[in-house]
């Protein structure tokens, strides 16, 4: 009996990653584009795809849409850090050069209002996911190069926008349990929401360059402020498209970026993509 090798080990969870991603994604590996759009909302996916005319691809789990031209693919892995952990660990073994988060945050602030953008530069972790990737002393940044051109975007486009902590949290209907928000507060977050931590925590581990820009759709801690269908699907209404051509507009910056500063990029298992998607 041939005992397994760590080398083996590798290959084996890559082709069973690669085999994963196509069966939830239904789309075949070599359409993943350099740089991904990862978001929580199959809306997003069918805008960019609509917008572009491109196909709209539904595996068992995932939506995705590829536009070669943008170098760009989108994919909704649906919501939770379990769904984050997996898409970041299943994407690790493609030859993706940066990653985003589209996603929506409730704003812990008084001042912030809906439809206002935010980017985390950190994340509290307080969903355990995380803890699977690194010890608890570890923080959860954001990739600072994704951040850099996520702010240059957002400065460029004259875009109302926050920087802080948001808090990453599995608990998704928390408004109303007192102790929780307590300690919420208490950690001084500016924003919570379900991804951001493991997110960052899996890109770290993976050495996959990762950010996010998020949006504000609700102001949680007034009652007033709480989520509704009504109060979600005018957020969607009104900031779909433009929370996607931003996520766009900052991949291509990226893609500059990288080009001017692309040593560090791939590391590690990851350096055999060095030379690959570069066009």
């Amino acid at each position: 009996m041939n005992e397994a090798t760590p080398q083996s080990d590798e290959l084996l969870q890559e082709a069973i990653a690669r085999d994963t991603l196509e069966r939830y994604s239904g789309s075949p590996i070599e359409d993943f584009q350099p740089y991904v759009i990862l978001t929580n909302f199959s809306r997003y996916v069918h805008y960019f795809a609509e917008s572009r005319q491109l196909k709209v691809i539904e595996g068992s789990t995932f939506k995705v849409a590829h536009s070669p031209k943008e170098q760009i693919s989108i994919l909704d892995f649906k919501i939770g850090s379990p769904a984050a952990a997996l898409v970041v660990d299943l994407c690790t073994f493609l030859p993706i050069r940066g990653t985003l988060l589209l996603g929506m945050c409730g704003g812990l602030r008084r001042s912030y209002q809906v439809g206002d953008y935010f980017v985390p530069i950190a994340s509290i972790r307080g969903e355990g996911t995380s803890d699977f990737y690194f010890p608890s002393e570890v923080p959860a940044l954001a990739n600072f190069l994704v951040q850099k051109m996520v702010t240059n975007v957002l400065d460029e486009e004259k875009a109302h926008y926050h920087i802080g902590i948001t808090h990453t949290t599995n608990k998704r209907f928390w408004e109303f349990d007192k102790d929780f928000k307590a300690r919420l507060q208490g950690t001084r977050a500016q924003a919570i929401e379900m991804e951001c931590a493991t997110l960052f925590m899996a890109g770290y581990s993976h050495r996959l360059p990762l950010g996010a820009l998020l949006l504000v759709s609700d102001l949680p801690l007034m009652r007033e402020g709480i989520k509704t269908k009504k109060s979600s699907e005018a957020v969607f209404a009104k900031y779909t498209a433009d929370h996607v051509e931003k996520g766009v507009k900052i991949m291509v910056a990226f893609d500059v970026a990288i080009k001017k500063e692309a040593k560090g990029i791939f590391r590690g298992q990851r350096r055999r993509f060095e030379n690959t998607n570069t066009a």
